[in-house]
């Protein structure tokens, strides 16, 4: 049966220029969300205090959030958010900055709640909006968080990732403006844009896909193919930027509604124990799950139908050819020794399988899977 789908909340604006809208944002006082000082040093910041400021608009600016963002790092911030009382709340970053954010607001609503396995249990996650609305602006085209229900926070005691997901979280106003990505270097446009693309190719083969998700995860594969190569070489150029970013956009819309595959089941644990970079481990994962998959005839007719529309011979090929022209890492021993990969590895194992993207994986694996798989990426397939 079919889930109730939602595509972005109350406004979703992309292209240049739109950063204006935040002058029509009604607000008594915003707190801004902030990983660090670099939409300062960037220019951005300039941008968005001078919109706030044609609004008449008061806010509060709160910063400091690390990668893969802390369950400490939310409740710090919900703290703040406590003591301002805002009624808008915006997050300006990449993935882990909007993260946070999002469960900043959670707690900042529910002060009431103390922990993280609470707003885990869908039967107990609370309702959001009496205290706040949540806008987003990402600064790099791969995490799509502000487009999504989901969030991932880092336990502070195991390391582990937990991935929480809830349309009540889907950000009330997002707003994609490619000035904001110019300032992105080469290897994090690479990684960002191989998240992007694991978004969109895990939706399309979801045991979830429907007939609307199906349209916005291949155009932001096509997409994606045509416009990533070309990004890499051209970092400042706004109309390739500006496609990049809405590739990411539509590949989130499609995976918040049908959800993900064992790309980042894997990507999820590997990060939590080994703390290895997202987008990079989905680059390496992705021809290998695209061939475990590929065993069930309907992810198989899936990714052919891909290949044929990329003008490729099959999709696993054409996976390992594009890490190859972007020259991106291709196996997991590029990131990690074998002994701590291996001290670690039933942990991994266990964790992938529990993890929630499993479920929606076109072929159900059993831990000597994940365990084959894992092994397989890390030795680049040999």
């Amino acid at each position: 049966m079919m889930r109730p789908m939602k595509l972005a909340g109350q406004e979703l604006l992309f292209g240049e220029g739109t950063l204006a809208h935040l002058a029509d944002i009604k607000s008594k006082k915003m707190v801004i969300v902030l990983g660090d000082d670099i939409v300062y040093k960037n220019g951005v910041m300039d941008i968005v205090e001078k919109h706030l400021k044609t609004a008449g608009t008061p806010y509060k600016v709160y910063m400091g959030i690390e990668p893969d963002p802390k369950f400490s790092t939310v409740l710090k911030g919900a703290k703040f958010m406590l003591e301002e009382k805002p009624d808008f709340i915006l997050a300006i970053g990449g993935g882990s900055t909007m993260d946070a954010a999002k469960a900043m607001w959670i707690y900042y609503e529910h002060p009431e709640i103390k922990d993280l396995e609470t707003i885990a249990d869908k039967s107990k996650f609370p309702k959001l909006r009496g205290k706040a609305r949540f806008g987003a602006v990402p600064t790099t085209a791969g995490t799509a968080s502000e487009v999504s229900r989901s969030i991932v926070i880092t336990d502070d005691v195991t390391g582990h990732k937990h991935g929480i997901g809830n349309m009540e979280m889907m950000p009330d106003v997002a707003i994609c403006d490619p000035v904001t990505t110019l300032s992105k270097p080469r290897r994090l446009t690479i990684e960002t844009g191989f998240d992007a693309l694991s978004h969109a190719l895990e939706a399309y083969v979801s045991n979830r896909a429907n007939y609307l998700s199906d349209i916005l995860a291949r155009a932001a594969i096509k997409e994606i193919f045509e416009t990533l190569p070309k990004v890499i070489n051209d970092l400042k150029n706004m109309e390739l930027r500006e496609k990049m970013l809405n590739a990411s956009l539509v590949a989130g819309l499609s995976f918040t509604n049908v959800s993900l595959g064992i790309v980042h089941s894997i990507s999820h644990s590997l990060g939590g124990v080994l703390h290895l970079p997202h987008g990079t481990c989905n680059a390496i994962l992705l021809p290998y799950i695209a061939e475990f998959n590929s065993q069930a005839p309907y992810a198989k007719e899936r990714y052919d139908e891909l290949a044929k529309m990329i003008g490729k011979k099959d999709m696993v090929s054409a996976l390992k050819e594009f890490n190859k022209v972007l020259e991106f890492p291709s196996s997991l021993k590029e990131l990690v020794k074998e002994e701590d990969l291996m001290k670690h590895l039933d942990e991994i194992v266990d964790l992938s399988l529990a993890d929630g993207c499993t479920k929606t994986n076109p072929v159900c694996p059993t831990k000597d899977d994940l365990r084959a798989l894992i092994l397989k990426a890390f030795h680049g397939g040999k």
